[in-house]
């Protein structure tokens, strides 16, 4: 009984070997090298790389034209702030002008018989006059005062009338009426002058 027993052992484990081999050498068939470079290679991945590389170099423009926009948004606030700093006050300077003009007409209205009189007056609103360009130039408020004898400028004088006049030449300052003001290189209002029309000789 024992034979037979170890007979019928041995034909299992034959049977197993056999399947086992059977089953190793279909494995075998089927197999394929995955190293191989017929294996690593897809047909779609040339697509899918110039996909990528046309979305990359889109997000690098994009980026390249947000940093542009960026650095001239930076650039124009700089612009904005000097501007705003240097000729901030333009329109309060402007609206100020009338108010030195009217000192000086004050002044220069005064009689000279009447100046000894009213002396400690004049000398105050001087005082006031010379206090106020003062604060001007502070600002980068400048005077144009022109005198009589020198050329007609249009960048910085306004002709209110032309006339002639003996031992001048056309074009030639024969009188001021009111002085003129710039702020810092930005005309706030031309000196406002007569000027010969006198033709030469």
């Amino acid at each position: 009984m024992n034979d037979a027993k170890t007979k019928n052992s041995k034909v299992e484990e034959e049977g197993l070997h056999t399947q086992a081999e059977d089953v190793n050498s279909g494995s075998e068939e089927e197999l394929i090298d995955i190293t191989s470079p017929e294996a690593l290679e897809d047909p779609h991945d040339d697509e899918r790389i110039a996909a990528l590389e046309a979305e990359r170099d889109a997000l690098k423009d994009k980026f390249m034209r947000a940093l542009a926009e960026a650095e001239n948004a930076r650039k124009r606030s700089d612009r904005d702030r000097r501007e705003a700093e240097r000729y901030g006050g333009s329109r309060l300077a402007r609206d100020m002008l009338p108010v030195f003009d009217n000192m000086k007409r004050a002044v220069a209205a005064v009689p000279e018989e009447a100046r000894d009189a009213n002396k400690a007056l004049i000398e105050g609103v001087e005082l006031t006059m010379r206090e106020l360009l003062n604060v001007f130039a502070k600002h980068g408020v400048q005077v144009i005062s022109p005198e009589a004898g020198e050329r007609f400028d249009p960048q910085l004088h306004e002709a209110m009338f032309e006339a002639p006049m003996p031992g001048t030449v056309a074009g030639e300052i024969i009188q001021v009426e009111a002085d003129g003001f710039i702020l810092h290189d930005r005309l706030l209002r031309p000196a406002k002058v007569g000027v010969s029309s006198t033709p030469a000789s």
